[in-house]
């Protein structure tokens, strides 16, 4: 069997199991030769050898711990009453330890009650101190008791201790994964609203146009088509988000989804991976919805963009979108500048000054989402009115951001 095998063998155990080789060491411990009578001694006792006696006193001990994750309360006081026996009778063991092993553990697993399992201890220890100095010659001081105690007191600190610092880190953990998952689903937010604002708009425009075309049949079947295109690629971007959702989720042209829509497997592959080499689909989509677009792309991409290729390409979508839902019919310009450190891109459309009121008076969850998206490569973005009534939109992101 395998290291690994063997800790999962290992953890599958109870804890009680887990904890008697702890208890089993320190037993065989307290006979060996050189350590007995050598070991835990309050009060000057004298030294005695082992008896019957002091088989109970080292079990009950030495055995307790298998106790001690589980039934943390009931393992110290088995601990803590062996101990007595083993100090009111000189045996001196080196099982004595385990009253630290046991505190340590019950002030890290005590659930409940601690402050009361603190003061009884606490109130315990003086009849067992007061007997041991009677019984002893009177050569033990008080400052020797209550050094003792310091000591007990430190390993239940120690323990309680560690119990903070892994609620501590516990808690950090959950917020740590509450962020995460707030920003995945902000994020998703996102992709949710570049995706479905684009095509549905798109979508409502052309059906729009196609109501005045019924004399024109040709047209008209034009304008059918660049819906049911533009139904398909919603459709296919929609189940790359879903499936993002879900990433043990078998892609859809893997599975044939995406063909059933008419999609297949490349174009499929393409809509997945949307970037600025794509931006020229993105703009003959829109131009098929009757806006007229003009693109220029200067540039070759670096082999590396991290994300800048798919927040530029969100850019460039929202724009267009925006373009359509406030400036249909209004000439609009996409210039994409590719360099080894930045892209650059810039969506201007001309219009009037209403139709620049309307795309400012939107909801702009769309250039708030953008604004951050490039906010986060550590480039620039901005969006306004032009003086002439037009709207433009900008975008510097560095090559090699990675959100």
């Amino acid at each position: 069997m395998s290291l690994q095998g063997a800790g999962q063998v290992w953890r599958r155990l109870d804890v009680t199991l887990r904890d008697l080789p702890l208890g089993t060491l320190f037993l065989v411990a307290s006979f060996l030769p050189g350590l007995r009578g050598h070991g835990t001694q309050v009060g000057d006792l004298p030294t005695r050898p082992f008896d019957a006696l002091a088989v109970a006193a080292l079990a009950l001990e030495c055995l307790s711990l298998v106790l001690r994750r589980r039934w943390p309360v009931i393992c110290l006081g088995l601990v803590a009453c062996g101990f007595a026996l083993d100090q009111l009778c000189g045996y001196h063991s080196a099982a004595g330890t385990t009253l630290l092993v046991a505190l340590i553990s019950a002030g890290f697993h005590l659930e409940r009650r601690r402050r009361t399992t603190v003061v009884l201890l606490s109130v315990a220890y003086v009849p067992l101190a007061i007997a041991l100095a009677r019984l002893g010659s009177g050569g033990e001081t008080a400052t020797e008791f209550v050094t003792f105690y310091l000591t007990l007191a430190l390993a239940w600190g120690a323990g309680a201790w560690l119990r903070f610092t892994r609620a501590a880190e516990a808690a950090r953990r959950e917020r740590v994964a509450a962020a995460t998952r707030t920003a995945e689903r902000i994020r998703i937010a996102r992709e949710l609203h570049d995706v479905v604002t684009h095509h549905v708009t798109a979508m409502v425009v052309q059906a729009e146009a196609a109501r005045y075309l019924t004399a024109a049949p040709e047209r008209l079947e034009q304008s059918l088509t660049a819906v049911s295109d533009t139904g398909r690629s919603a459709l296919t971007d929609l189940r790359h988000l879903l499936d993002l959702l879900n990433p043990g989720h078998e892609s859809g042209h893997e599975s044939g989804h995406d063909t059933d829509h008419g999609v297949g497997p490349a174009e499929a592959t393409q809509v997945r991976t949307p970037a600025v080499g794509r931006v020229h689909t993105l703009v003959e989509q829109t131009r098929r919805a009757g806006q007229p677009v003009d693109l220029t792309e200067q540039g070759t991409p670096p082999t590396s963009t991290g994300s800048a290729d798919l927040v530029a390409y969100r850019v460039v979508q929202e724009a267009l979108t925006n373009a359509l839902k406030y400036a249909h019919g209004s000439r609009t310009s996409v210039q994409v500048q590719r360099g080894e450190r930045e892209i650059t891109v810039e969506v201007s459309t001309d219009g009037t000054g209403s139709r620049a009121t309307a795309v400012v008076a939107g909801s702009g969850r769309g250039l708030a989402g953008l604004r951050e998206r490039v906010d986060v490569l550590g480039g620039d973005f901005s969006a306004g009115c032009g003086p002439d009534g037009g709207f433009t939109v900008r975008a510097r992101i560095p090559a090699d951001g990675t959100s």
